[in-house]
């Protein structure tokens, strides 16, 4: 008798008298994260209805909820070093390299859908495909990843194309940086400062020699140096999320045709040779030598 005693008391908690219990009238946590709607979302299309389906929504759409985060990180570092207010802009990107591990980590989760798990769901995607996520490439924008033709993907979707069309002529991250530098002075070429945004970022030997010198001495530019580092974590942290994604779709479909009409593995390859900062990996040759 004693041991139950003992065993009950281990495995119950009492609720507090000051817990909230009545939401009639005021608001709970399920209203708050409108749970109504985010558990509702989830609508599988396969008929018969299969197991695994549930895994690969739910992976696509807290994926999307993590973009939506990180679009609204990047945005406002860009507009703080417009402002000169680089602490906090550090802040915005400290939180996005965050992000961006939880989105490399979930590949591990869809990783477990095995090629004839897989091979079940696939016919009822259609023609969707995460190429056609606006969001992401929201994202490839506010890097610098600048591409006019990835707008008419989004025909179907208005409010999408006007979001793409106007990143699309604003300056990158990367853009907003170097006029920041500008304003303190760095030897930024004017050519970089005052140019057509919508069109992708090319590389300039000038900026290197601007970058070996905050590298020759890290101390006397410290702020410019840590977001230097901090940038090139951003793309680095992107690199292994694209290398992850290439890994876990050559696993689940090999070769195949991706269902948006791309060839797969071979077009995620290319991705790879993609950098949003070049002059921040050039210097690197330079230091020390």
């Amino acid at each position: 008798m004693a041991n139950d005693v003992h065993d009950d008391f281990r495995s119950r908690r009492d609720l507090e008298e000051g817990i909230q219990r009545d939401f009639r009238r005021k608001m709970s946590y399920g209203d708050y994260l409108r749970l109504d709607l985010l558990l509702a979302a989830q609508q599988p299309q396969s008929e018969p209805l299969q197991h695994d389906e549930l895994l690969f929504i739910i992976q696509h759409q807290t994926s999307e909820l993590w973009l939506k985060l990180m679009i609204h990180e990047l945005r406002s570092a860009r507009d703080l070093l417009s402002q000169d207010e680089l602490a906090p802009a550090l802040k915005r990107l400290a939180r996005v390299k965050h992000v961006q591990h939880t989105l490399t980590d979930q590949w591990s989760v869809l990783a477990t859908l095995t090629p004839s798990e897989y091979a079940e769901i696939r016919p009822f995607l259609a023609s969707s495909s995460g190429f056609q996520s606006a969001q992401y490439r929201e994202v490839e924008f506010l890097l610098g990843n600048k591409n006019a033709d990835m707008v008419g993907v989004f025909d179907h979707d208005p409010k999408a194309q006007r979001d793409l069309t106007v990143l699309l002529h604003e300056p990158s991250l990367y853009d907003g940086f170097l006029a920041y530098l500008a304003r303190r002075g760095y030897a930024v070429p004017t050519e970089l400062l005052d140019r057509d945004w919508s069109q992708p970022y090319v590389h300039h030997e000038g900026l290197v020699d601007v970058f070996a010198e905050v590298y020759a001495a890290p101390h006397d530019h410290w702020g410019v140096y840590e977001t230097c580092e901090e940038l090139v974590d951003v793309e680095d942290n992107f690199q292994q999320w694209r290398f992850r994604h290439l890994q876990v779709v050559q696993r689940t479909i090999g070769q195949k045709t991706g269902t948006g009409g791309s060839t797969g593995v071979d077009f995620l390859r290319r991705a790879l040779d993609l950098t949003f900062f070049p002059e921040l990996y050039e210097v690197r040759t330079r230091i020390g030598s």
